[in-house]
């Protein structure tokens, strides 16, 4: 039986991951920790759970008019001085950011699934421009060259006797596995980096569209070097981070926190709304005070109005991306991350078909039990079960399905039972 590419890859691919002892490690280790303290937090945090259900309907209402929302958070970036672009692919973002930072810029950036997506970062490497993720997870797979396996904790998968060997090979001396002292080398390493930059990329938590505010929400305060010391800031985002008013965002950020990493709140929340700028001579007002002199923020469709339109579907844009779900997904664990393609988890395979191709993810979404576990931690409530139920169904009817599954559907059909007899 010839075993197509799409399922021999990803099949090897599970097969090596879920051997990998130092992966299941990291990904036990970050399990236990996240779970103390997501209950620790929402244990204290009890209006919270009111919080979220208008968040799943400012979720709700926003997909309703996404298109206009869009078009008004781009006006009033645009009207303080910003430019903003939308992007129907990834073709049309990586054109973007080919004329933007052109070639031979030192280039920092903050953690952006978005970025992922359209990878960026190979794009920008071949352009003759130097690339430095700060995020620390992020850093870690850089220096790696591994591709991340959680969408909020790159590097989850990598215990600190790894990050260790690693730093030791980029500082050429002996470091140890101490998680603070490890730490305190990728903010000694990247430091003169943010200062020296030409270019700074981020990603946005959410956006109000009333005011063209971006929300970035960390932990670590490199996004606010970012998005603050180069001379020229880029924002990528995905079309469904838009919600209408600053007060509908606010609430976002107030949830996404203690599902996301077990916190009352984050450390850094960061609302740019414009280039910096000054009135403090003759109240004339001017861009390129301290900060950036230039904001630029991309808009990326991608798939995503595709899934709009399907009533099924559609729910995943309401997803905020705590990750909360994939530590909480067995599978995820058991298959050391290997659950997904671009993004993880059950949530992870609806977003990878239709941002990186439904063939992505077939060999995948075999691996989902619809345990149902997800829709259980889901801040928002998404169905995410049902969609995958609904993606199966189409997969299968264009052909994808496992060798395996293939040879028993043909015995029940010739046979009238599954064993071939």
């Amino acid at each position: 039986m010839v075993e197509p590419g799409w399922y021999v890859s990803k099949r090897n691919e599970i097969d090596t991951w879920i051997n990998d002892e130092n992966r299941r490690k990291g990904l036990n280790r970050a399990v236990a920790a996240y779970t103390t303290a997501k209950e620790s937090a929402l244990s204290r945090l009890k209006s919270l759970e009111e919080t979220r259900k208008e968040v799943r309907k400012i979720k709700e209402n926003s997909m309703e008019s996404l298109q206009e929302l869009v078009k008004e958070a781009m006006e009033n970036i645009e009207e303080v001085n910003g430019h903003a672009y939308l992007a129907k692919d990834t073709k049309e973002a990586r054109r973007v950011f080919s004329t933007l930072v052109g070639e031979g810029k030192l280039v920092v950036k903050s953690k952006s699934l978005v970025s992922e997506e359209i990878d960026l970062n190979k794009l920008l490497e071949k352009l003759g421009n130097k690339v430095y993720e700060t995020d620390l997870g992020e850093f870690i797979i850089q220096l790696r060259n591994e591709k991340p396996t959680h969408i909020l904790n790159p590097s989850v998968h990598i215990p600190k006797e790894e990050v260790a060997k690693t730093f030791s090979k980029l500082l050429g001396r002996e470091i140890e596995a101490d998680i603070p002292t490890l730490v305190g080398i990728a903010r000694e390493y990247l430091r003169d980096k943010f200062c020296n930059a030409d270019v700074g990329i981020t990603g946005a938590n959410v956006i109000a569209a009333n005011t063209g505010t971006m929300f970035i929400i960390e932990n670590e305060g490199n996004a606010r070097f970012v998005s603050n010391a180069p001379p020229m800031h880029i924002c990528i985002t995905g079309v469904e981070k838009v919600v209408p008013t600053l007060s509908d965002a606010f609430k976002v950020v107030q949830v996404l926190p203690p599902y996301a990493t077990g916190v009352l709140m984050s450390a850094y929340v960061s609302m740019i709304t414009s280039p910096s700028r000054t009135a403090d001579i003759e109240k004339t007002l001017v861009y390129g005070a301290h900060g950036p002199k230039e904001l630029h923020v991309v808009f990326l469709d991608n798939g995503r109005i595709e899934m709009l339109k399907d009533p099924i579907f559609r729910e995943a844009l309401y997803c905020l991306r705590c990750g909360g779900c994939m530590y909480e997904c067995p599978v995820y664990r058991v298959i050391g991350g290997s659950f997904g393609h671009n993004y993880f988890g059950g949530i992870g395979i609806i977003w990878s078909a239709f941002t990186s191709g439904e063939e992505t993810v077939a060999a995948a979404i075999d691996a989902c039990t619809k345990c149902g576990r997800c829709l259980e931690v889901c801040p928002v409530d998404i169905d995410t079960p049902k969609m995958v139920e609904k993606l199966k169904e189409r997969l299968i009817r264009k052909g994808y399905i496992s060798p395996k599954h293939k040879a028993i559907r043909k015995s029940i059909l010739e046979k009238g039972n599954p064993f071939g007899e």
